[in-house]
């Protein structure tokens, strides 16, 4: 598992909302309109409240029969029922548009990380993309149900019940309007320490995730040497470097919240207070003093809930940072490809693939001039032809990069000169869509042999994984058979077996028409090396075009051609 980029901070738009949501998620459109509407409501209802209540006790002082107060308060009880109908909604709001977001979003995410492909996907931190695939845009839920429904409170609220108390009381309006700007200045320094410390304990997530995957992978070579300890001592420190920046991120949440509270109750103190003055010297009404004296704290009151929802936001805008950047990486590389695919004809390469086409024309694999780049280096040149039909060889020592070519072929490493299947440069196809591969490494899943033998296919088919098992001489094998984390309860053949099965399930169900194997029978003794080189035969002459690499002398047999490849690098 590879750790790049793992402690890399995140950027950020640092704007309260990243214009990128409406681009990536087009639910969040809606949801912000619904919420507007909503929040225009509110407001509506708020004032209605304040002025009702104010009517009524400002009645009640003037000693008004019971019987005329009944309306008043009546309508009090409606206003009341009619916010509590408006809560529910934009509750129910937020929770759909979050569950629609998250899955938009998460569908993009998984699309993007194919688009860039494994080559891309080599340099990044899998546990760190699982994390933020998972528990990450999880945590949009607080995103969506607490902080941008106030944020849009506070951007409709705010304004119009401050236009409404300077309506009725220009000065209290005036108080309002010169302390509230302190509320937005301390939210940006609170959230900027609070920005930073949040990214720091996702950070540690997404790096405890990755030490702890690692080591559960190696779990097995760490026991041969002892080394076990060693590698719990390290999740435990980082567990705790977890465990520190989240107290760190509490601390902080705890003090910011003080610190807004503690200026809305004296900003609103402030208001109460010039209001008493001027009610004892009789220059303000009962009615309009008590009016805006109950408008004043929700006039800060959507402000001070934006400052507070942002902590518990505030781990779902991380996740959505790291989203969004793959999918500008993403939209950046389909930019580069359309903008390289401009220059190159979707024809065959080289004039020999005209010279030998047979009856199937346009089905060969070519190479032509292939030079995987390895760092700053390139290996030497490939050149092949493989038809349908036919079983390629390609061998050669250890380090004169045969799977570096495989590489190639899947999207997994760069190369320059020019690898075109049925004339399209292979650059322009998703590896799914034409070739199947098994690796040295099986990459097996938790679950049944059958999932994993079918994996990718929406329904598989019972008989073809069968089928795909017996030709990988895994027929005794169960297809039900329950395994655990990485092919855990088979041998390294019987997983080996596997996995050639699962690419020889998908040519034969027809997703793949090309089949390359990396040293298939590696783990395989001569008995079972020797009926899987004859499947793999049939497999050709069955119409498949099968690319085979082997250290094994015995693999020539079946082979229609071999390439030899020796171990030589050239600068880049």
């Amino acid at each position: 598992m590879d750790e790049n980029n793992g402690d890399a901070p995140a950027p950020t738009s640092g704007k309260p909302v990243d214009p990128r949501l409406l681009k990536y998620a087009t639910a969040s459109r809606w949801f912000f309109a619904a919420i507007a509407a909503i929040a225009l409501a509110q407001t509506a209802v708020i004032v209605a409240f304040a002025w009702l209540l104010t009517r009524a006790i400002t009645g009640a002082v003037d000693g008004m029969p019971p019987a005329e107060l009944l309306p008043a308060l009546s309508a009090l009880a409606l206003v009341v029922a009619v916010r509590a109908v408006l809560l529910w909604t934009r509750e129910a709001v937020c929770a759909r548009a979050a569950a629609r977001v998250q899955t938009q979003l998460r569908t993009a995410l998984v699309a993007a990380i194919g688009a860039l492909g494994p080559e891309w996907l080599g340099t990044r931190n899998s546990a760190a993309l699982a994390i933020t695939a998972g528990r990450g845009l999880d945590a949009l839920e607080a995103y969506f149900g607490r902080y941008l429904p106030q944020l849009v409170q506070t951007v409709v609220a705010t304004p119009l019940i401050v236009a409404v108390m300077w309506w009725q009381d220009w000065i209290s309006g005036l108080t309002v309007l010169l302390t509230l700007p302190l509320i937005p200045i301390f939210m940006v320094l609170i959230g900027l320490a609070t920005r930073s410390v949040q990214q720091r304990q996702w950070q540690t997530l997404q790096r405890l995730a990755s030490r702890f995957g690692d080591t559960v992978q190696g779990l097995s070579t760490l026991k041969v040497f002892g080394r076990q300890h060693r590698a719990a001592a390290s999740i435990a420190r980082v567990t705790d470097d977890y465990r520190r920046e989240t107290m760190r991120v509490l601390r902080v949440s705890f003090l910011s919240g003080f610190a807004l509270e503690f200026l809305a109750s004296i900003s609103v103190a402030i208001v109460a207070v010039s209001i008493g003055f001027r009610l004892i010297e009789g220059s303000l009404t009962l009615a309009v003093g008590l009016f805006v004296l109950l408008l004043a704290p929700e006039a800060y009151l959507p402000l001070r809930q934006v400052g507070v929802q942002f902590h518990a936001a505030a781990e779902g805008i991380a996740a959505t940072d790291d989203v969004f950047d793959v999918l500008d990486a993403a939209r950046r590389r389909g930019a580069d490809r359309a903008q390289a695919a401009i220059g190159r004809a979707p024809r065959p390469v080289g004039e020999r693939a005209r010279n030998e086409r047979d009856e199937t024309p346009g089905t060969h694999l070519e190479l032509s001039a292939v030079r995987v780049r390895r760092g700053d280096r390139m290996l030497q040149p490939v050149d092949l032809t493989a038809a349908p039909g036919t079983v390629t060889l390609i061998e050669g020592p250890s380090g004169a990069g045969k799977s570096s070519v495989f590489a190639a072929l899947r999207g997994a490493a760069a190369f320059d000169g020019a690898a075109a299947w049925n004339g399209v440069d292979v650059r322009d196809l998703a590896p799914a869509e034409w070739l199947a591969w098994a690796g040295q490494r099986p990459g097996l899943l938790a679950g049944t042999i059958a999932d994993n033998v079918g994996l990718g296919d929406a329904a598989p088919d019972a008989e073809i994984v069968r089928h795909a098992l017996d030709l990988a001489c895994a027929g005794t094998l169960d297809p039900v058979l329950e395994l655990g984390v990485q092919g855990g309860g088979l041998s390294g053949g019987q997983a080996q077996r596997v996995a050639v099965a699962r690419a020889l399930y998908r040519h034969l169900r027809g997703n793949a028409p090309v089949v390359a194997l990396d040293e298939p029978s590696s783990a395989l003794d001569p008995e079972t090396e020797g009926r899987l080189w004859d499947s793999i035969r049939s497999l050709a002459d069955a119409g498949a075009t099968v690319l085979l690499i082997s250290h094994r002398t015995s693999a020539r047999a079946i082979a229609d051609a071999v390439i030899r490849l020796e171990p030589a690098e050239v600068p880049a």
